[in-house]
């Protein structure tokens, strides 16, 4: 049998509409409406804000037959609208002064509703944690006496007792405003590692900035001691130098002086001590006067004394005995140690008392940093610090040596220091450090990995796992190891976090359209 045109366009319209429905169904992943249809809610959801639950069928036919709703549709403040016998109940939020609160708006023909009307409900976070909500009149509408903190990313409930009604009404409400929405798959891709919120043991620890510092009980600075001209200076700056190694060579007439005093002294001795002998066995035979004898002996000991006396300048200024170049002084290291700063040079003059050269042993060094004084008394000499530098990766351990106790006039500060033990040299001064004080080891309801403590907007944020995401989760920090952080306020014992790779997390929430602007 032939088919007309008009057959034709029919059977392709049904073959489309057929189409289209399968499709629909497809992307929505719910099954087809039922004869007595359901609400459409595209548009109540591209805000990121669920309004109520989308029942697909109404539980009796008369509920179209007098335009009573009882599933949400989006109201005209931004929030879901339930309605019943005449009521329109709306159910949002409302920010004023940088706080958000719960709002309903109850109306009947379009007109604001307060007299007889009241309400209770319940707030869950995306943590998790629950939150009574009380409702008290504001102007038109009723209001939550509790403010909401963010992340807005929660589910609320509430229970409207209506005028003349004694059942009351449930209406619900849902916010998503700042979900990072990411699929498990997505998560794996990114390298985000999963933990749990949890109690923990935490060595309270306290940080400070700090440098570090020559050792000064291993430091000195090199003095001549004697006025001259410089001949040689073997040494240069960074030399890494032996105890009694020559450094400089200084031409000295004051050192030729003494040396010349102590020759004579040596030569007046060797000459008073013949008289003495001579003296001495002159008496023992009677031929001379015991007063001779006591006279030449006398003269022996005056000789003896200046000896020592030349001999003990010479030690004094650390100049050797030599008899050939009187005038050679030898300028030497006091210890082994690097040169870390040099002020002579070939021929230069230099005073008895210039700084000519520094010597630190370097294999020890100090990390100096100032405590204020709300943090004195978290600071004790023998307690255990870290010291870590953002300029490598290297990280040290040591002990507090020194804990001032005064404290600036002008900064209210006392100077601490650790010693530390630095064989490899790897600790140069000058390298800005940190310095982690530990104290004393306790036990810590909340404590998370401190890697997964972000900074956003200034405010220590965690990034909490949600169905279909992550949200951001304010919190305040307590004590910390450097490993392990204090959670005191923002997340509860068994909260799912990213707690590594969680500044991916971070960059995401930078792109993200639900980012909160206030």
């Amino acid at each position: 049998m032939a088919i007309s045109n008009k057959q034709k366009a029919a059977i392709a319209a049904i073959v489309l509409v057929g189409s289209v429905a399968t499709g629909a169904v497809l992307l929505t992943g719910r099954s087809a409406p039922d004869e007595h249809g359901g609400h459409s809610e595209a548009k109540g959801h591209s805000d990121g804000e669920h309004h109520g639950s989308n029942e697909a069928d109404h539980k009796d036919d008369k509920a179209h037959a007098d335009g009573e709703h009882h599933e949400a549709k989006k109201g005209p403040n931004g929030g879901a609208m339930f309605s019943r016998d005449g009521y329109d109940v709306e159910i949002g939020t409302a920010e004023a002064k940088g706080e958000a609160r719960i709002r309903l708006w109850v109306t009947k023909k379009g007109k604001a509703v307060s007299d007889g009307v009241s309400a209770s409900g319940k707030l869950v976070h995306a943590t998790g944690e629950t939150q009574a909500l009380k409702f008290a009149t504001s102007r038109d509408a009723l209001e939550s006496q509790e403010t909401i903190e963010e992340p807005h990313v929660f589910d609320v409930s509430a229970n409207v007792v209506l005028p003349g009604q004694s059942a009351p009404l449930a209406v619900s409400f849902s916010k998503e405003e700042g979900k990072i929405e990411l699929t498990a798959e997505q998560v794996a891709k990114t390298g985000v590692v999963m933990q749990t919120a949890g109690p923990a043991k935490v060595q309270a620890g306290v940080r400070f900035p700090g440098e570090i510092r020559f050792n000064e009980d291993k430091t000195a600075h090199v003095v001549p001691r004697l006025a001259g001209v410089v001949e040689s200076v073997p040494a240069n700056i960074g030399q890494q130098v032996k105890k009694g190694q020559v450094l400089a060579v200084i031409a000295s007439t004051t050192l030729s002086d003494q040396r010349s005093e102590l020759l004579g002294a040596q030569k007046r001795l060797d000459l008073a001590r013949l008289t003495y002998d001579r003296e001495k066995k002159l008496w023992e035979q009677k031929i001379s006067a015991e007063q001779d004898y006591l006279a030449a002996r006398n003269a022996l000991q005056e000789a003896q004394i200046s000896v020592q006396n030349a001999q003990q300048k010479l030690t004094a200024i650390g100049a050797s005995n030599s008899s050939t170049a009187l005038n050679r002084y030898e300028l030497r290291a006091p210890f082994d140690g690097m040169i870390v700063e040099k002020h002579i040079s070939l021929g230069e003059a230099v005073a008895d008392n210039a700084n000519v050269f520094t010597l630190s042993d370097l294999s020890s060094v100090w990390a100096e940093f100032v405590v204020s004084a709300k943090d004195v008394e978290k600071v004790r000499v023998g307690e255990k610090a870290t010291i870590s530098s953002a300029a490598s990766d290297g990280k040290t351990e040591g002990t507090v040596s020194y804990v001032g106790s005064l404290l600036g006039e002008q900064t209210r500060t006392a100077k601490a220091r650790v010693t530390l033990t630095n064989p490899q040299m790897a600790w140069r001064p000058g390298l800005f450090v940190t310095v982690s004080v530990f104290g004393a080891e306790a036990d810590v309801p909340v404590a998370i990995q401190s890697e997964a403590i972000q900074d956003v907007d200034g405010q220590s944020v965690v990034f909490v796992a949600v169905r279909g995401g992550f949200v951001v989760q304010p919190v305040k920090t307590g004590r910390s190891n450097g490993k392990t952080v204090e959670i005191v306020e923002g997340l509860k014992a068994g909260t799912r976090y990213a707690a590594k790779n969680s500044f991916v997390l971070k960059a995401e929430l930078g792109k993200s359209s639900a980012e909160h602007s206030h």
